[in-house]
C-alpha cells in the first residue's frame, strides 16, 4: 500500500470519528444523560446472534437464483423500479444499478428521474448503463422539485403494472423483484413491502434489520415500519394522488398510510430484500439529519387518523426520532367496571385498591371484587372496610379457582360500558390508566386493550403476547429492563399484537358478551390468549399500549408444575389452545415475524 493511499484512508477515518463525536453530542443534548447512556448501552451491546453471518447463510445464492430466473421466465408482471436521482455519488449510483441488473427476474424496467442534467459524472454512468440495458431508462428534470415530485414524476413514466421505489443511493437484494412478483402472482397483492437492513459506504456490511409484522395499523401510527421495499399497483398510485409535497421528508410514510386504506390485499414478504445505505447525510445513519421529516411523518399520522374517524386523535412526537405516541379521544365519561378475583391476601389486595383510589385521575368507575374462598380474618375485616365506599362491591364466587369462571361471574355485576380485568397482585403507576386504555377500547375496530407490566426489579413482565413463543404463548420482552425500549423499539410504542394478558386488560362490555366471555374449559392458563384470539377471529384488533403502565408482584419463578394434576391440567390447556387454533400455529403469529426466535422473548434472530 502506498504512501497517498494509506494517508487517504487515515483522512477518512478522522472524518468518520469526527462525525461520530459531533453525532454523539447531539444525542447526549437531545436525551440528557441518563436516557443517552441507556441508549448507548443497547446499542453497543454484542449482538445475541451476530446478523451478518446470518444473512449470508440466508441470502439468496447462485443456485436459487437461476431456480427463480427460470421459474419466472414467462411470468407476465411487469415491475417498474421508479428512483429519483439527484446528486448522487458515482458509487452509489453504479452499485445501485446494478443492483437491477443481478435481479433473478427479468420482467422489469428501472426508471430513473434525474434532478441533476447538469452532472457530467452522472450523465456518463447513466449514458454507460442505458446503452447496455434497454430496460434501464433515465429522463432528466428540468430542475429539482424535491423528492415528492421527482418520484412522481418517475411513476408517472413507469410501463409496468406495479411500482417498487428505490431510493438513488440504496441496493435490492437479487431475488427481490422475483418475490414481489410471486406475491402478486400468488396472494393478488396489490400493496406489498419486505423485511430490510442497512448497509455502510462499501455496500458488504449489513447491520439493524428491521423484521417485520403484517400489517399493522397502530404500529404504523406509531412509526413508519414499513418503509422499504415498499411495490404497489400503479393504478393505486394515481387513485391516492400519488405523493404530496408536503409530506416531503415523510413522503412515503404519507403515500403508505393513503395505498395501504384503499388496499384490497396488503402483503408482507418476511426476507431481507433491500438495504439501506448510511452516510453521514442519510436518515438511516444520523436522524438528527433530517429534523423536518419527523413533522411530516407526525401529520402524516394525523391525516391518516382523519381520514380512519378520529379527526380528534392528538399525534405527538416522542423522543426517539420518527416515532410516535397517538391520544384516542374518549367518547364522554363513561363508567368502568374494574374486576379483581381475590383470595385471601389481604395486604397485596390493598395495596392494589389503595393504588387505584389514590393514583387514578379518572372517578367515573366501580371496583368489583370477586371473593373466591378465602380464609382469612383479616380478608374479611378487610372487605368491611371496603364496603364503606360506594364504589366498591364484594361479590362472592363459590366454586373452586377458575380464572374463567369466577371472571364470568364478577362481569355480569358490572354496571360499566368497560370491562377492567385486573390482577390483585397489580399497583397502579399512571394516574391516567383508565383514561388511556378506554380511549382505545372505545376504538370500534379494538377488542381488547393491554397495558405494559413490569416486576418490582425494574424489569418487563409483560409487553404484550406472541403466539409460538415456547410451543404456546409467551410475554414479549420479558426480564428486559425497564428503562430499554426493545427491538426498534417494540417494548416503548403502542401496536397491535396477538393478544394481551388479562392480569390488566379493558375491553368494551359489548365486546365480551359477543365472545361469549371467558372460556370456562380454560380454569387457569390460556384463557387470556384464547379470547384475544377468538376477538381477533371477528375482526377486532388486539391492542397493546405501553403509555399505561403498572406493577406486577406476580414471582418471577412460578416454578414448575409440581404436582401430577397441575401437570395434567397445564398440558390440556395448552393443547386445547394449539388445536382451537391449529392454523395460527402452523402458519406463525402475523404479528411477529418468522425470521425472528420463538425459543426467547427478546425478538433476537431464529436460528
Amino acid at each position: 500500500m502506498n504512501i497517498g493511499t494509506v494517508l487517504e484512508q487515515m483522512s477518512i477515518l478522522s472524518k468518520i470519528r469526527l462525525y461520530n463525536i459531533k453525532k454523539g453530542f447531539a444525542y447526549l443534548k437531545h436525551y440528557g444523560p441518563k436516557e443517552f447512556m441507556v441508549r448507548l448501552k443497547e446499542r453497543m451491546e454484542p449482538e445475541e446472534v451476530p446478523y451478518l453471518p446470518w444473512y449470508q447463510k440466508h441470502a439468496a445464492g447462485p443456485e436459487t437464483l437461476a431456480a427463480q430466473k427460470k421459474e419466472s421466465a414467462d411470468w407476465g408482471i411487469r415491475i417498474s423500479v421508479a428512483v429519483p436521482a439527484y446528486r448522487t455519488k458515482e458509487v452509489f449510483l453504479r452499485a445501485m444499478m446494478d443492483s437491477l441488473l443481478d435481479q433473478s427476474y427479468d420482467n422489469w424496467e428501472l426508471v430513473v428521474a434525474n434532478a441533476s442534467p447538469d452532472d457530467e459524472s452522472m450523465a456518463a454512468v447513466f449514458s454507460e448503463y442505458t446503452a447496455r440495458d434497454p430496460r434501464i431508462r433515465v429522463f432528466d428534470l428540468k430542475e429539482n422539485r424535491g423528492i415528492s415530485a421527482n418520484t412522481n414524476e418517475a411513476v408517472k413514466r413507469a410501463e409496468g403494472e406495479y411500482v417498487g421505489l428505490l431510493d438513488h443511493d440504496d441496493l435490492l437484494a437479487p431475488d427481490a423483484l422475483y418475490e414481489a412478483a410471486r406475491a402478486v402472482r400468488e396472494q393478488k397483492a396489490d400493496v406489498l413491502y419486505t423485511d430490510e437492513d442497512k448497509t455502510d459506504e462499501t455496500g458488504e456490511a449489513h447491520f439493524s434489520p428491521n423484521f417485520k409484522p403484517e400489517f399493522n395499523i397502530d404500529l404504523l401510527r406509531s412509526n413508519n415500519y414499513i418503509t422499504h421495499f415498499f411495490v404497489f399497483k400503479k393504478s393505486l398510485f394515481e387513485a391516492v394522488g400519488g405523493f404530496r409535497e408536503e409530506f416531503d421528508g415523510a413522503q412515503d410514510h404519507d403515500l403508505i398510510f393513503r395505498c395501504c386504506e384503499k388496499a384490497e390485499k396488503i402483503v408482507r414478504i418476511p426476507r431481507v430484500l433491500y438495504h439501506w445505505r448510511t452516510h453521514e447525510a442519510s436518515t438511516a445513519d444520523n436522524p438528527l439529519s433530517k429534523q423536518y421529516a419527523y413533522e411530516s411523518g407526525r401529520r402524516a399520522v394525523e391525516e391518516n387518523l382523519k381520514r380512519s374517524g378520529y379527526p380528534d386523535a392528538k399525534v405527538e412526537r416522542l423522543k426517539d426520532f420518527g416515532f410516535f405516541r397517538v391520544r384516542y379521544p374518549l367518547p364522554g365519561e363513561p363508567k368502568i367496571s374494574v374486576l379483581i378475583p381475590t383470595k385471601d391476601n389481604a395486604g397485596v389486595l390493598k395495596r392494589c385498591v389503595d393504588s387505584i383510589r389514590q393514583v387514578s385521575s379518572y372517578k367515573n368507575y366501580e371496583l368489583i371484587l370477586i371473593e373466591n374462598n378465602s380464609t382469612e380474618p383479616e380478608t374479611f375485616a378487610y372487605y368491611k372496610e371496603l364496603e364503606k365506599d360506594p364504589r366498591i362491591r364484594i361479590v362472592t364466587y363459590e366454586g373452586g379457582f377458575n380464572f374463567s369462571a369466577v371472571n364470568n361471574f364478577g362481569a355480569s355485576f358490572a354496571e360499566g360500558e368497560y370491562l377492567m380485568f385486573l390482577n390483585n397482585d397489580t399497583e397502579i403507576l399512571t394516574p391516567d390508566w383508565m383514561q388511556e386504555l378506554a380511549s382505545n377500547a372505545a376504538r370500534k375496530e379494538v377488542g381488547a386493550v393491554g397495558c405494559r407490566l413490569c416486576y418490582p426489579d425494574n424489569t418487563i413482565q409483560h409487553a404484550g403476547v406472541i403466539i409460538g413463543i415456547g410451543g404456546s404463548a409467551g410475554h414479549a420482552f420479558l426480564g428486559m429492563e425497564k428503562e430499554r425500549s426493545g427491538y426498534l423499539h417494540r417494548a416503548s410504542i403502542q401496536m397491535d399484537l396477538s393478544a394481551v394478558t388479562a392480569a390488566a386488560m379493558m375491553m368494551r362490555k359489548s365486546v365480551f358478551e359477543e365472545a361469549g366471555g371467558f372460556n370456562e374449559e380454560l380454569a387457569v392458563a390460556f384463557n387470556d390468549i384464547d379470547l384475544c384470539l377468538r376477538l381477533r377471529e371477528k375482526g377486532y384488533l388486539i391492542v397493546y399500549d405501553p403509555f399505561c403502565e403498572m406493577l406486577h408482584y406476580e414471582s418471577k419463578t412460578r416454578g414448575a408444575e409440581d404436582t401430577g394434576e397441575k401437570a395434567a391440567r397445564f398440558s390440556k390447556e395448552k393443547e386445547y389452545l394449539r388445536t382451537r387454533f391449529a392454523g395460527l400455529f402452523e402458519h406463525g403469529d402475523p404479528y411477529y415475524n418468522p425470521n425472528l426466535t420463538l425459543s426467547k422473548f427478546n425478538y433476537s434472530l431464529r436460528i
